[in-house]
């Protein structure tokens, strides 16, 4: 053990400083584990997500208005242009337009043959099975382009328009 033994006063007063060297050691360890453990914990697959950007919409004539909202007993009401139809109906109704637009272009080989799209309109409270369903019946006839119709938020370039 190690005793002073007499000398001076102001050496005689208990040390008040706090040892930080464990302080230093715990700080290392767990440095060293939040890096090691940081990289495990955050694993994603690299993707690139798209940007944002607002595109007017071309209209043609050619392509096809769908509007989508709910009956007042929760059904889904599916809307071609402004006539109500069934799931069925929308599925003959875009197979006869598809075929009708091949025709009129000269044949499914005609060059330059530029298919009909889908425009789909939906109500902010419809549920998402409504516009799956639409969405699939499209894609069932041969629409190879279904979009969206939105609103876009202000101050995003419309104010050119």
């Amino acid at each position: 053990m190690a005793m002073s033994a007499g000398g001076d006063s102001a050496a005689e007063t208990p040390m008040s400083d706090i040892n930080t060297t464990p302080l230093v050691d715990v700080m290392l360890v767990l440095l060293i584990i939040f890096l090691i453990a940081v990289p495990v914990v955050i694993q994603s697959v690299p993707v690139k997500l798209p940007s944002v950007r607002f595109d007017p919409t071309t209209t043609k004539p050619e392509n096809v208005s769908l509007s989508i909202t709910t009956k007042p007993d929760g059904a889904c009401a599916v809307y071609w242009g402004m006539t109500p139809v069934t799931h069925e109906e929308l599925l003959d109704r875009a197979v006869a337009k598809l075929k009708a637009e091949i025709e009129r272009q000269g044949g499914v080989n005609a060059p330059g043959l530029e298919l009909p799209e889908a425009h789909v309109r939906g109500d902010v409270n419809v549920p998402w099975k409504c516009v799956a369903g639409a969405i699939y019946n499209m894609q069932m006839a041969g629409f190879a382009r279904v979009g969206f119709i939105s609103e876009p938020p202000p101050g995003t370039g419309t104010e050119r328009l």
